[in-house]
């Protein structure tokens, strides 16, 4: 089962750490997302290009590919896969090998794998990021406050442990990356939606 696992977690962290957003705006020929706004590979960086039906199909692939994480980390090794392919394919995304370990947030990713997982906690974590979006208009406060009320929704639905533990893990993970994000929240420094 410890073997099958780590073969989970690499399946993973190969899927999460597909750039998505670079690869779709590289295709689109708008360079290099990397040298722009927040320098971020991720679905809101890539909204500051203008172009909303990219940053639309960033988010939407970036999800699938924890959602496809889990769904072959469980058929590889059960619950205890469907733990590490999700944990690992949030990790490839914050830190892929292809881009020397600088990726994106993982927002998306996390939700991916969360609705995967448990699909009642991830749309009621969504539902509170696009809360959190509409009235405050900042994506990563929406981010932030989503996963942290993600373990508390798993609590209070009495979701499996291995979801509980991935909202607990995601949630860590995502508020780590985004410190500089907290230190511009606090500064009321934060770019919106929509703005650079």
């Amino acid at each position: 089962m410890i073997l099958l696992s780590i073969a989970a977690a690499v399946v993973g962290y190969l899927l999460g750490s597909v750039p998505f957003g670079l690869l779709l705006t590289r295709a689109a020929g708008l360079g290099d997302i990397r040298n722009i706004g927040s320098r971020s590979i991720g679905a809101t960086n890539v909204l500051r290009t203008g172009r909303k039906g990219l940053a639309a199909a960033t988010v939407l692939l970036d999800g699938a590919k924890g959602a496809a994480a889990v769904l072959i980390g469980g058929a590889i090794a059960g619950p205890p896969g469907v733990f590490a392919g999700g944990i690992a394919s949030v990790v490839g995304h914050a830190f892929p090998v292809w881009l020397r370990f600088r990726g994106g947030k993982s927002v998306a990713t996390g939700f991916g794998v969360l609705i995967a997982a448990n699909p009642l906690v991830g749309l009621a974590a969504g539902a509170v990021w696009i809360a959190v979006a509409a009235l405050l208009r900042i994506s990563s406060a929406a981010g932030l406050v989503s996963f942290t009320a993600a373990p508390l929704i798993a609590w209070a639905l009495r979701a499996e442990p291995t979801v509980l533990a991935l909202s607990l893990c995601i949630g860590a993970l995502i508020w780590l990356r985004h410190r500089a994000n907290i230190e511009r929240l606090l500064a009321g420094t934060e770019p919106r939606i929509g703005r650079g």
